[in-house]
């Protein structure tokens, strides 16, 4: 189980981010923020991006494909116009990320073909697609 902790101190949004071998912060853009590191949807994207790309690689090494570069641009939006066409209450919204999957390599356009649908098979991307249930503890 990986364990992350987090602190937040002051009435700023600074917020130090804390895993077992690693640090970082995370804030919001100006003007609610000080712009000090990536917001939460940045890193929510990049973990996105990271586990892609990762699995990508990994599944072309183990079928010995020449994928030499993987390129992911990665953007986030909250499709207003869609919000309520399938929804049975207001408050929903309908969240987008959409993956730009650039490939450097030898590939065949169907290793190319695979390889995208093997970007979905990532544990981030399942995670983000599945019913998630998160638990609160107030300790």
């Amino acid at each position: 189980m990986a364990t992350v902790l987090l602190r937040s101190v002051g009435d700023r949004h600074v917020t130090q981010v804390t895993t077992e071998h690693h640090a970082l912060v995370v804030d919001e853009p100006r003007p609610e923020g000080d712009d000090l590191g990536p917001s939460p949807y940045d890193l929510l994207l990049a973990a996105l991006g990271a586990c892609t790309s990762i699995t990508l690689r990994m599944y072309a090494r183990r079928k010995g494909w020449p994928l030499t570069e993987v390129q992911i641009e990665l953007a986030h939006e909250r499709d207003h116009e869609r919000d309520c066409e399938d929804c049975e209450t207001e408050d929903r919204r309908l969240d987008r990320m959409t993956r730009r999957i650039h490939l450097e390599g030898d590939l065949s356009d169907e290793q190319r073909q695979r390889l995208l649908e093997i970007a979905s098979r990532c544990p981030v991307h399942r995670t983000l697609m599945s019913a998630t249930e998160i638990v609160d503890e107030l300790i």
